[in-house]
């Protein structure tokens, strides 16, 4: 697989809690270098990158991260503000203790109260596969098509474990059509990439996809 056909699928990730203004700047530098999907920053960056690299890059965040069990309402005004400040994409945590008291409408009702606030601003969903069975991610699968979303992603890249081409197999299978599927943590390869992308992955969360690109060594998320 060529190195551009890679990159075109990476979400250039940085979320370390100690990333600076530096960090981000760098990260900013490399998607519009490289022309990867987008880049991938805390909330707190997204306003300062859109005024400082304007439409130069595609801002993603996250909301609700990474634990996703603060209310809907609080999700929400992270995704207004965000969106306010300039991201397009979305990727969002669900509420894991509704996944384990089996309130599988719950969940459906949070994607589906966020997908109306992105509008046609990109929504992806992180269900932290790692703290699933195979049967509730079945069910979220459905929960995610349910709701309108645009992606399922398999994880924070904080949890216990990240992606498994197993898991993306899965996601593959039940989740609609319509949605598309990024595999996040635990990518520490270019072939962890390729097999991800040859699984069915449309987009790939990694703070060392470029890095592994060029021959060094992975990074973490």
């Amino acid at each position: 697989m060529k190195q551009e056909d890679i990159i075109r699928h990476i979400d250039h990730t940085m979320l370390k809690p100690i990333a600076d203004w530096d960090s981000i700047k760098k990260l900013c530098r490399e998607a519009i270098l490289y022309k990867t999907a987008s880049i991938c920053i805390p909330s707190c960056y997204v306003k300062r990158v859109k005024e400082t690299f304007q439409d130069q890059v595609n801002i993603c965040t996250v909301v609700g991260f990474p634990l996703g069990y603060c209310n809907t309402a609080a999700k929400l005004a992270e995704t207004k503000q965000a969106i306010a400040d300039g991201a397009s994409e979305i990727d969002m945590v669900i509420n894991i203790c509704d996944v384990k008291n089996k309130e599988f409408d719950k969940v459906e009702e949070e994607i589906r109260a966020l997908k109306e606030c992105c509008g046609e601003k990109i929504l992806k969903v992180i269900i932290e596969t790692c703290y699933l069975t195979n049967e509730e991610k079945i069910r979220i699968c459905q929960a995610v098509t349910n709701g309108g979303a645009d992606y399922i992603k398999t994880s924070t890249g904080f949890g216990t474990g990240g992606a498994t081409i197993e898991d993306v197999r899965l996601m593959k299978e039940y989740v609609g059509s319509q949605v598309k599927i990024k595999a996040a943590g635990g990518i520490k390869s270019v072939k962890d990439m390729e097999d991800f992308l040859e699984a069915g992955c449309e987009r790939l969360g990694t703070s060392s996809g470029i890095a592994l690109l060029q021959g060094k060594e992975s990074g973490g998320y």
